[in-house]
């Protein structure tokens, strides 16, 4: 694993991994095979590869549900989730006649008393170990995770979604629940004030936190031997989507952001052609090393960055620096197989950020400046947008991409805090989605106003950051609310009444300030106190990259205090758009379970 992954979320959880299931079974000489679903196969890749696995002594990795053949003079590990799905596909490889020599279960997280009879029943005597391991979360980067579950954004806000919001709501207490346990935090909870919103009151994430509450203190009181563990130093804040619907939906010119705002990147692979015209993949994570280098910068960045890359390439083969091109680079490789991987990295970040500039220059560029005098409420210069209407006009003169103009009302919408009924059915007559209002009109279902109300105070935003003094580029002068909320948390300014305490926080997370007379350098003694601590933050309903980002830069401001932020799932802007209009359509149908023979 490359330097990135073996530090943070992702080198916890592949320690805890090795610590239980590749442990255990390294007590047999007999080489194995290890079996996942498909759950465990994405939170397996996210902090290892086969070569880890083969110096742990497993051979084969199989799919749970493909059909395989059976291999009897073998053990098989079975990594998989607690769900009838799996245990069903785990039953069948037993119950007629046994696929392996014996099974070692490991179960992501609690197993109920009704599936582990069923296993108990149909195939007791092939278990050799049956644990579990509680994660049941995915380590996305160093200080990012989610429950990989997107499908949590239309069972908690849609109206359709029936009791599903309570059954969601109670699975992603458990996930929450063993990340903390993997990190050996006992977190004080905070959460954001319910909203509420034409009549209608979200209290989600006080919800949320009262079962994180509870599941916690029942995970520490089973845990411990017979001695209850107390809070650590960590702070949970759990917060909705709702709090800032500007900053998924603005064109973000960071370079992860951007990149998969503009461009089809799907899990993480970035798709593009060379030279020769061969199609070519790269995968965007932590084993790339330039990637983490460059992810959180700026695009103009990135453009000064990537030259100087290249310079230091052409020096290597003493050619001119200014005619170093994408195809000398592939010769370059071809001549110099000990450079070859980083050349590799080099070229696929040179074709990322040629895509995302031609994106940025055919439409973006345009659409920047009105997005950032909107979402920020004033323009380059300081002066205040008096009439954001104006303001929006000009994009949705020009004939931009549809989705790109929705982007733009709606951040008219959030500017004025909620329009008139009429003045929001000419904004839908001009962008032509009167069959697709639901685009915006649903964003009511995550408490944001869309029509405006007497009832409403005039002003709902919370106060911001004074930022005035920091550097921004002008396409780039909004700065995340959750920013604010990390810089607050971490300095113990988080008002009170806007964030309750489900459950008191450590010494270093009181809020008063309170320091030791012993203490000799009072301007210090919070830094102490809080060296080593972990600030937590879960978004229910999808956090978007821009989101990620700032944990990294408060974790690197802060240093005494490690930023980890994670959701259901990751949010582009488009994704985003097209889970709001999903909210008003009928619940779909469950999958169910099948073999797949290939």
């Amino acid at each position: 694993m490359a330097a990135g992954s073996e530090h943070g979320l992702k080198g916890v959880v592949w320690q805890r991994l090795k610590e239980t299931i590749i442990e255990d079974c390294k007590k047999s000489e007999i080489w194995k095979i290890l079996i996942l679903d498909h759950f465990t196969t994405k939170l397996l890749s996210s902090c290892c590869d086969m070569h880890n696995l083969m110096k742990q002594g497993i051979t084969i990795v199989e799919d749970l549900f493909k059909s395989r053949e059976p291999v009897l003079e073998m053990k098989a590990i079975y990594f998989i989730t607690p769900t009838a799905k799996s245990v069903e596909a785990f039953t069948s490889d037993f119950e007629v006649k046994p696929k392996y020599k014996a099974a070692y279960v490991y179960f992501t997280d609690y197993c109920s008393d009704e599936l582990f009879n069923k296993m108990k029943r149909c195939c007791g005597k092939y278990i050799r170990i049956c644990k579990e391991i509680n994660i049941s979360f995915l380590p996305q980067e160093s200080q990012v995770f989610t429950c990989d579950n997107p499908g949590a954004f239309y069972s908690i806000y849609s109206p359709h979604s029936g009791r599903n919001k309570e059954k969601t709501l109670e699975t992603l207490a458990a996930q929450i629940v063993t990340l903390c346990a993997t990190l050996d935090e006992y977190p004080g909870i905070r959460y954001r004030k319910e909203t509420v919103f034409d009549n209608t009151t979200l209290d989600n994430a006080k919800q949320l936190a009262v079962l994180v509450d509870a599941k916690l203190a029942q995970h520490y009181e089973m845990d411990d031997n017979g001695k209850k563990k107390g809070k650590t130093q960590a702070q949970l804040l759990i917060l909705e989507r709702g709090f800032d619907p500007v900053t998924p939906i603005l064109h973000e010119l960071t370079y992860q952001a951007m990149a998969y705002d503009l461009v089809p990147i799907k899990n993480n692979t970035y798709i593009y052609k060379s030279k020769e015209g061969l199609e070519k993949e790269a995968l965007l994570n932590e084993n790339d090393e330039l990637w983490v280098k460059l992810r959180h910068m700026h695009i103009a960045e990135v453009t000064e960055q990537i030259p100087k890359l290249v310079k230091e390439l052409a020096a290597n083969k003493k050619q001119p620096d200014n005619k170093t091109t994408i195809s000398q680079l592939s010769q370059l490789m071809k001549k110099m197989p000990h450079i070859r991987k980083q050349v590799a990295q080099k070229t696929v970040h040179l074709n990322l950020t040629e895509d995302c500039m031609n994106h940025f220059q055919k439409s973006v560029e345009k659409l920047c400046k009105a997005e950032q005098d909107l979402a920020v409420g004033s323009d380059v210069e300081g002066q205040r947008v008096k009439d954001p209407m104006r303001t929006l006009l000009p994009v949705l003169l020009h004939p931009h991409e549809t989705y790109d103009k929705i982007r733009a009302v709606l951040l008219y919408i959030f500017s004025i805090n909620g329009t008139t009924e009429e003045n929001l059915n000419k904004l839908i007559q001009h962008v032509k989605i009167e069959e697709d209002r639901e685009f915006i009109l649903n964003w009511k279902e995550l408490g944001v106003p869309i029509i405006s109300s007497p009832s409403l105070f005039p002003q709902r935003r919370s106060s911001r950051r004074d930022r005035s003094q920091e550097e921004t580029y002008n396409l780039s002068r909004w700065i995340p609310i959750m920013k604010d909320i990390m810089e607050d948390a971490v300095e113990n300014k988080l008002d009170t009444k806007e964030w309750p305490h489900q459950s008191e926080s450590p010494a270093a997370w009181n809020g008063s300030g309170a320091v030791s007379a012993r203490q000799k350098h009072k301007a210090s003694s919070q830094d102490e106190r809080r060296s080593g601590s972990r600030l937590i933050i879960f978004v229910i309903g999808g956090i978007s990259y821009s989101e990620m980002r700032c944990a990294y830069q408060v974790t690197q401001s802060v240093k005494s205090c490690e930023v980890i932020i994670g959701s259901s799932h990751i949010l582009t802007p488009v994704k985003l758009l097209e889970d709001i209009q999903a909210l008003s359509k009928p619940a779909t149908t469950t999958e169910t379970f099948t073999i797949q023979i290939e």
